[in-house]
């Protein structure tokens, strides 16, 4: 039962990546170029995401998911130097090839050769990360 509603919400997830735009790479460019040809459509997406999010999260208080013992815990809210940078680095990888993650795996099947790059290297990337939080954490050898 876990894999069919697994099948199903990923299935719903990228159709709406889709018909949405955010797999449009010009798009998603346009969405973020505030300062030159700005296009603010995707900021429906944006709400479209947030607002049920919002009431989810309060709807879930005090109840049992279907295919799961509990619910996740929300996210804590904190800013540390880890999710700043990791920010910034999502937020500029963003800027510059219009996708993330979500949109990079729904297009993969008609984005051409430029969405199989961005995909196997954003699979490095995620790969080399513990690796470059252990270098950048050892202490200084002076």
């Amino acid at each position: 039962m876990r894999s069919l509603f697994s099948l199903v919400s990923g299935a719903l997830f990228g159709a709406g990546l889709f018909i949405s735009g955010m797999t449009d790479t010009r798009k998603v460019q346009g969405w973020l170029d505030i300062f030159g040809d700005w296009n603010p459509t995707l900021a429906f997406v944006l709400g479209g995401a947030i607002v049920p999010m919002f009431f989810a999260w309060r709807l879930a208080k005090g109840r049992r998911p279907v295919t799961a013992a509990q619910f996740p815990p929300q996210p804590p809210v904190e800013i540390d130097r880890r999710l700043a940078v990791g920010s910034l680095l999502f937020g500029a990888g963003w800027g510059l090839a219009g996708l993330c993650p979500g949109p990079a795996i729904a297009s993969l099947g008609y984005g051409g050769v430029f969405h199989w790059v961005f995909f196997v290297a954003m699979l490095l990337g995620m790969w080399l990360t513990p690796y470059l939080l252990r270098a950048f954490q050892r202490p200084n050898a002076s």
